[in-house]
Parts: structure tokens; C-alpha cells; sequence
């Protein structure tokens, strides 16, 4: 039972990225909010995100229409057809509130933005700040939060259990060695993706799906999670987990995808070229790989003016500096890698989940929007979107609903100083690696999951320490499991079609 005082809270956001942030910025001033995060603020996919957000801006050449047209092709038509239609149609007055927190977004010579194009896109529609648009929003609406007087912000604040009764939820924080306990209404999962249930991804280290998680242990309904996007031009490093990102917007600037004998293959698969959704070049790659038998490709973008290279793209070509490449002047070397999850805790279009009083958005969410493939740059319009109306709900309710006041839930105790055993994380990469990368591996599916199965198992029976190796390693297996388990029994629907 909780012995010690938990302090209490109108609502609890989980994640700082840029759905939770946002969500903090439109809950009510009179609310009291508390912000956890499991490491420093910064540390979160959104700040990963280089590319840019979506939205219709020139309205000459661009409508509402076009871009459900364009994010309907890239999810293979499985999207929600009315959560699209509400991305589309708010998405450009959530970016319009990012320019009123000080946002930079790039403009041309005449003063306009400078929209760039990227895969999947018919139109330039993306908005960004040079290569670096994630960090740009993410370090802008940090500013703004920790203005609030009303928002208590927590770092290096893991959550390790959630209890939900009686109209509320009681959560168990891992905060400096010390469990604390926070009572509230309303909690908000804004925990981000699962990329590293993988060897290699495009995601910060915070990324092992506690959120999904948690909320599966719940009973909250989670949907869809076979549904991961690989990136196809991750930088090929194989001396690190966390992959580099050459952003789709290098090939919307122009950039050719070769294969091992320096030839452009995409023709071979997609009549889009370079510019054909993620999950087709993906897979194109793949089959490309196959057919020649290697594993050696390259993003080639050196007939482009080596100046609006560097101007376009400072970050990514400061990174490959280092790595040893010249974007101007050297064929890159990339393979796809493990980048986005379009599944989650499933929410309806106020990012409500099928527990009363538990929200979800951003990447740990399902809303639909994505279908079986997301559409490059319509993430951080997702958790702008979404994230509002969770608050914009939370915000009503607590107008119009009593509420009693706050209690001490009972949480289990767990004083085991027991760790578990070394490798369990790195077996998980390597058998999801093996059973489903890009296209399912049906030879070694079976088998890999009976592994997961017995991992799982074991953690969920606990008697180990309750820290963040234990926390981390039981998300990772929780989140494998379901992966599994949906390609194996959901064949009908799954990533082996194609959104061509």
C-alpha cells in the first residue's frame, strides 16, 4: 500500500517532446499541471525531427484537399478518413500558433516561407527551420511552459507505475533515486515512439514505448503497433545504435538514390522516383538489396550548388563532415532504419483513450492519421493537432464534471533489490531485427515471437528492482510481443502491402 504523501495535480502530462509541451501551453492557467520527463527536456524524438511540419500555406497552388489526397496515398488509403480531415483543415492554425511563440521558420528572399517538398508530398507545403525544425519548435515552446506559473516541470522523472480508480489516477515517479507520488484527474501520455526496440533507429534514447506500455497493462486498447515505419536513408553507420537522419528533404531538393553499382533503381519499383512514400522506397531498397545482393547505397545530391547545400542543410552536412563526407561533393552512404510507429494507444479525435481520463498524442498514439505509412512531415502537425484537443477536452471537462477530491491509491510495493539479467534489451533488438525489418521475415516470425513471449513472461512476473533498466527492458518486450503478434496474426493487413 502507499504510505508516502503523494502531491496532487489536475493533470499529469508524461513526455516532453512536442504534443506534450503543446498540451501544457492549452491547458486552462488555473489548472495545476505537472510535466514529467524521463531524462532532460531535450531529450525527445521531436527535437530529432529535421524535415519540417505540413501544412497549406501557399494557397495558390495548394488546398485542404490535396493534402488529404497526398496523406491518403502515403497510408495506402487504411487512414482514418475524418481524422485527416481535421489534421489538414486546423493543422495551419497550429503552425500560425508556433510563429506566435517565436518560431523560425525560413523564408525566401521576398519575405515568404519557403516551402520545400518531400516524399509523398504533391505539393511544397514544408514549413521548416533550415535542417533542424524539431529542435527549432521543441526549444521555442520549452520557453514558453516554463513561463507557466501554473506548470511544475520534473526531469530525469521516470514514471514506474500507474494506478487508475475512483475518477483518477495515482502515479509512482522514480525521481532521484526516490519513488514520489502524484495524484490526478487527468493524465496525458506524451511518450513518444519504440525505436529502440530495434538495433538501429533514427530515435533519442528515451524511445522504449512506456507509454504503450503502461497503458496496455491498463487495459487501454492499443492498435495497429505492426504498423513501423522505416526511414530509407539513415546514415549507414554500423558503430552506432542511434542512426543519423539524412532528411527526406535532401531528396526533395533533388537527390538520387544509387545502388551498389551506382545506378538509380527507384524506377525499377515506383514510377515517384526518389519521391515515392517511405515505406515503398523501403522496401524497394530492400528488394534492391536482394537483387544485387548487397547492402551498399547511397543518397547523391552533388550536382546541386555546393553553397545551397550548406545553407539548405547545415546540420546534416555538419554531421557527415564529421563522419568523414562531404554532402557536396560525396555519394552518402544510407540503408533504411527503424524511424516511426503510425500505431499506439488508440484515441479518438480528442486524443481520448478507451480509459476514461487517460489522453494519448503524439507518437504513442493511434488517431488514424497516418494509415499504413506516414506521410513525411505530418508528425509534428499530428501532436500540434491532436495535443490541443486533448487539452481543449480536459479543459471542458473540468468545467462541467464534479470532481471529488484527490486520494492516495493503493500501489503495490516492491522493495527487491534483485537486477535483471545483463543482455535482455540487446536480445530484443537482435530477434526483432531478424523477424521483421522492413518486410517480415515469415521463416523466423514464429520462433522470434516464442522468444519475446518467454522475455516478456519473466518481466512481468517481476521480482527485480523497480528501476529504469527493469522499465525500460519490460516496455521493450511489451512492445515487441504486440508487434509480433499483429504480423503473425494479422496477415491480411500487413506491412507486405504496399501504399503504391
Amino acid at each position: 500500500m502507499l504510505e508516502q504523501k503523494a502531491n496532487n495535480y489536475d493533470v499529469v502530462i508524461v513526455g516532453s517532446g512536442v504534443s506534450g509541451l503543446y498540451a501544457a501551453l492549452n491547458l486552462k492557467a488555473d489548472k495545476r499541471v505537472l510535466l514529467l520527463t524521463k531524462r532532460q527536456l531535450q531529450l525527445c524524438n521531436s527535437s530529432l525531427a529535421q524535415g519540417g511540419v505540413a501544412a497549406v500555406f501557399d494557397l495558390e497552388n495548394d488546398n485542404e484537399q490535396i493534402h488529404f489526397d497526398d496523406t491518403m496515398v502515403a497510408g495506402g488509403q487504411k487512414n482514418n478518413p475524418k481524422a485527416v480531415e481535421f489534421l489538414v483543415h486546423y493543422g495551419p492554425d497550429e503552425v500560425r500558433k508556433l510563429m506566435d511563440y517565436g518560431v523560425d521558420f525560413d523564408r525566401n528572399a521576398d519575405g515568404t516561407y519557403h516551402l520545400t517538398l518531400e516524399g509523398g508530398h504533391s505539393r511544397h507545403r514544408i514549413l521548416h527551420h533550415r535542417d533542424a525544425t524539431g529542435k527549432e519548435i521543441v526549444d521555442r515552446l520549452m520557453e514558453a511552459v516554463r513561463m507557466l506559473p501554473n506548470v511544475d516541470i520534473h526531469e530525469n522523472a521516470l514514471l514506474c507505475d500507474i494506478q487508475r480508480g475512483d475518477g483518477q489516477f495515482t502515479l509512482s515517479v522514480l525521481e532521484n533515486g526516490v519513488h514520489s507520488y502524484y495524484n490526478t484527474y487527468f493524465t496525458i501520455f506524451a511518450t513518444g515512439g519504440i525505436g529502440r526496440v530495434y538495433e538501429y533507429t533514427t530515435n533519442s534514447a528515451i524511445a522504449t514505448g512506456d507509454g504503450i506500455t503502461f497503458a496496455y497493462r491498463m487495459g487501454a486498447a492499443i492498435r495497429n503497433l505492426r504498423l513501423v515505419q522505416f526511414h530509407p536513408t539513415a546514415f549507414a553507420n554500423a558503430h552506432t545504435r542511434e542512426c543519423f537522419l539524412i532528411s527526406e528533404a535532401v531528396r526533395g531538393e533533388g537527390a538520387y538514390l544509387l545502388n551498389c553499382h551506382g545506378e538509380r533503381y527507384m524506377g525499377r519499383y515506383d514510377d515517384r522516383l526518389e519521391l515515392a512514400p517511405r515505406d515503398v522506397v523501403s522496401r524497394s531498397t530492400i528488394l534492391e538489396s536482394q537483387r544485387t545482393g548487397s547492402d551498399q547505397f547511397y543518397l547523391d545530391i552533388t550536382r546541386k550548388d555546393p553553397a545551397f547545400l550548406k545553407q539548405r542543410f547545415p546540420m546534416i552536412y555538419q554531421n557527415l563532415l564529421e563522419e568523414g563526407f562531404d554532402l557536396t561533393r560525396d555519394r552518402i552512404p544510407v540503408f533504411p532504419c527503424q524511424h516511426y510507429l503510425m500505431g499506439g494507444i488508440d484515441v479518438d479525435g480528442h486524443a481520448r483513450t478507451t480509459l476514461d481520463g487517460l489522453y494519448a498524442v503524439g507518437e504513442c498514439s493511434h488517431t488514424g492519421v497516418h494509415g499504413n505509412n506516414r506521410l513525411a512531415s505530418n508528425s509534428l502537425l499530428e501532436a500540434l493537432v491532436f495535443s490541443h484537443q486533448a487539452a481543449l477536452d480536459i479543459n471542458r471537462r473540468m468545467e462541467e464534471e464534479s470532481r471529488a477530491p484527490l486520494k492516495n491509491l493503493p500501489m503495490e510495493q516492491n522493495d527487491s533489490t534483485l537486477k535483471i539479467p545483463k543482455g535482455i534489451r540487446t536480445e530484443i533488438r537482435r530477434i526483432m531485427q531478424h523477424s521483421y525489418f522492413v518486410i517480415p521475415n515469415e521463416e523466423a516470425l514464429p520462433e522470434g515471437f516464442a522468444e519475446i513471449r518467454k522475455i516478456k513472461d519473466m518481466l512481468d512476473r517481476g521480482g527485480f528492482e523497480i528501476d529504469r533498466d527493469f522499465i525500460e527492458a519490460r516496455s521493450l518486450a511489451t512492445v515487441a510481443y504486440l508487434i509480433l503478434e499483429e504480423v503473425l496474426y494479422h496477415k491480411e493487413v500487413n506491412l507486405l502491402q504496399t501504399s503504391q
